[in-house]
């Protein structure tokens, strides 16, 4: 879908009319279609359906999550896929005869629910959008404003694995529901744009049955990471297409810290590949009084302890020793040396009277 062809649809709150219906709407922001194209309902959509003459007929219905909805006297009528207009003709040519002469029907959707992604975290315009088909991660970062100051080099991507998903439907005239077993959770594998893991979380063993509803047997997500920085420099392979319900969340920059003998000290935004060269250049680099050989990274694991990594930051300056690759948090000290101070000191006060002697003599 591109951009020029977008059009928006406000979509105003609706109520439903019965309890079997679909439950009351909400508003909910606008929704990018491809003008080209018609759209074509999908699972979770709430949709309106009107017609002439039978207002026991029109009523709000949300789509199942097969595509179908139950419609009085029609029973189940499928809607998955179709167009609005197509869904109308298929309703009328189900109720022409028997039910109405000449009935007219109406379908307009209300709620555009099986297109909806979410963005949260440091872009301009966090919240729920509902975009038609599979729009990039770029794409959806741009309809939500851009990204916003200080945010971070990750974006996390939350998917739920929808083929663990189990349904319980009504007995349908001449079928019988049967309920599928989850399968164990899959492993976390490697994509091209990050890693992926995979969460999964089950309910009780005494979960209650519940009629006409979907039936969360066992909830699983995987967890996707997209290097933003590499995106934004176009490598196109971190720009993955995202799936309805996705959640894609991106955090506040990363920063490490630098304190002691140095001439800048202060917190600064961890980039991809920061190292101590890096922190020592963007903190103006050391004072005359730093201890260069006993330099201390103060680094909290994931168990959350506290380490402390010695390291000879003159012979690292100097290609003595491998640099040192930063990690969020990272609290880089360059201690004092008193021997250097006292010296410096002493030189700072002799240059002074030399000076200064020198000057009287004048």
């Amino acid at each position: 879908m591109c951009a020029a062809t977008a059009q928006t649809r406000p979509q105003p709150p609706m109520k439903t009319q019965t309890s079997g219906s679909a439950p009351e709407p909400v508003a909910s922001p606008s929704i990018l279609v491809n003008a080209e194209e018609d759209y074509r309902i999908g699972p979770r959509d709430v949709i309106e359906v009107k017609v002439a003459d039978a207002d026991e007929l029109s009523q709000n219905y949300e789509v199942r999550a097969d595509g179908t909805f139950l419609m009085t006297y029609l029973n189940r009528v499928k809607a998955g896929g179709k167009t609005p207009d197509e869904l109308a003709r298929f309703i009328e040519d189900g109720l022409r005869g028997n039910y109405l002469k000449n009935p007219h029907v109406s379908v307009v959707v209300r709620q555009f629910n099986s297109h909806t992604f979410i963005i949260q975290g440091l872009v301009v315009k966090p919240g729920v959008y509902q975009i038609e088909g599979r729009p990039s991660l770029l794409k959806l970062i741009s309809v939500a404003g851009g990204l916003s100051e200080n945010h971070g080099t990750t974006a996390f991507i939350i998917r739920e694995l929808k083929s663990k998903r189990m349904t319980a439907a009504p007995n349908e005239v001449g079928n019988s529901p049967s309920a599928t077993a989850p399968s164990a959770a899959s492993h976390g594998s490697q994509t091209q744009a990050g890693q992926t893991q995979t969460a999964s979380s089950a309910p009780g063993p005494n979960k209650p049955d519940t009629d006409d509803k979907d039936v969360e047997e066992a909830a699983e997500y995987t967890v996707k990471t997209v290097n933003i920085a590499g995106l934004l420099k176009g490598r196109l392979e971190q720009n993955i297409f995202l799936e309805p319900g996705d959640t894609v969340s991106i955090p506040k920059a990363d920063v490490f810290y630098v304190a002691g003998e140095v001439n800048a000290p202060g917190s600064f935004p961890l980039g991809d590949g920061a190292t101590l060269r890096q922190a020592l250049a963007l903190s103006q680099g050391t004072t005359s009084n730093a201890k260069m050989a006993e330099g201390v990274i103060w680094r909290t694991d994931d168990s959350g302890k506290l380490q402390e990594i010695k390291i000879d930051i003159g012979a690292v300056m100097k290609n003595k020793a491998d640099d040192v690759a930063l990690q969020a948090n990272d609290m880089i000290i360059v201690p004092n040396s008193r021997t250097k101070t006292v010296m410096n000191n002493l030189l700072k006060a002799l240059g002074m009277g030399t000076a200064q002697r020198g000057i009287y003599r004048y």
